[in-house]
């Protein structure tokens, strides 16, 4: 079954297998921002940096995260931490996790949920088998108000893992329809609307001309459709000389009627915009809006 990251519930066990460290970051900051609407407390197991990648994407997407941090609501368990719990025996740590969970909910939380990069799972010497820690955890679900995102990336899980685990999840999560080769993410959240994330070079510089033209096609050819051709750049960290120029060139041939509105640019990007003459383009717009899914 497909679920959308925005309409999980308690109980609910789904699996994704991200195609890039910004599918990743993106995935699990939509998934503890849900938990937070929730009211619910969030155990991100942290590994190789995911935690730090995971706090990037909610302040880039405008989820308020400091509160939560700081009064717990999002408890952070440390990479040394993450991997000392896949040594335990197993049941032992099948009762850790419920007994955190019920901790939670004695807090005051509706429910808790779990994420995190926890590839230590695949490493020599652990207590058991992936699979048996996904079982393991999925006992845990059926007895407590537990939400879990189990996540699978090529860069930490052979093929075969990876086919193992997408067959024992019965739940998967939706993955949005995008462009993704690594370094660059285009996620399309409406009509006339997408967002960037990574970064833009000669490499994947087409890809935003195609983006931009589709979109004002589309604007053009639907009465309805918004007359702004909007990118949310909040997560693009970098971007080379050509590629701001081209964004200038593009706005320049925009119809009189219709504008390309740049959202959130992060002032290293915004400087070289500038460089490249966006202030003189009329039909370029800046704004520092959050991302909506309006059509």
């Amino acid at each position: 079954m497909i679920k959308i990251a925005d309409d999980l519930s308690s109980g609910d066990h789904v699996c994704a297998i991200p195609d890039s460290d910004e599918h990743l970051s993106e995935l699990s900051a939509r998934f503890v921002a849900g938990g937070l609407r929730q009211d619910e407390k969030i155990f991100f197991y942290d590994d190789a940096g995911a935690a730090d990648a995971m706090l990037r994407r909610l302040a880039e997407d405008g989820t308020p995260f400091e509160k939560p941090l700081r009064t717990g609501q999002i408890e952070i368990v440390p990479e040394r931490n993450t991997r000392a719990a896949f040594r335990m025996p197993i049941g032992a740590l099948s009762e850790a996790v419920a007994g955190t969970v019920w901790a939670a909910v004695e807090e005051g939380y509706a429910g808790a949920r779990l994420t995190g990069q926890m590839h230590s799972s695949v490493e020599p010497g652990t207590s058991a088998t992936l699979p048996e820690f996904d079982g393991a955890l999925d006992s845990v679900l059926g007895r407590t108000p537990l939400t879990a995102l189990c996540t699978y990336d090529h860069a930490h899980y052979t093929d075969e893992q990876i086919d193992i685990m997408r067959a024992l999840h019965r739940d998967h999560l939706a993955l949005t329809g995008a462009y993704d080769d690594g370094l660059m993410r285009i996620v399309r959240i409406g009509a006339t609307r997408a967002r960037l994330a990574g970064e833009i070079d000669h490499s994947n510089r087409s890809k935003i001309a195609s983006l931009l033209h589709s979109s004002l096609d589309t604007a053009l050819r639907s009465a309805d459709a918004s007359t702004d051709i909007v990118l949310d750049m909040a997560s693009v960290r970098f971007m080379d000389v050509a590629t701001a120029v081209s964004f200038v060139h593009a706005a320049e041939m925009f119809p009189a009627s219709h504008s390309l509105v740049l959202n959130r640019v992060r002032p290293r990007v915004q400087r070289i915009l500038d460089r490249c003459g966006a202030p003189l383009a009329s039909q370029l717009r800046f704004s520092d809006r959050p991302p909506t899914e309006a059509q």
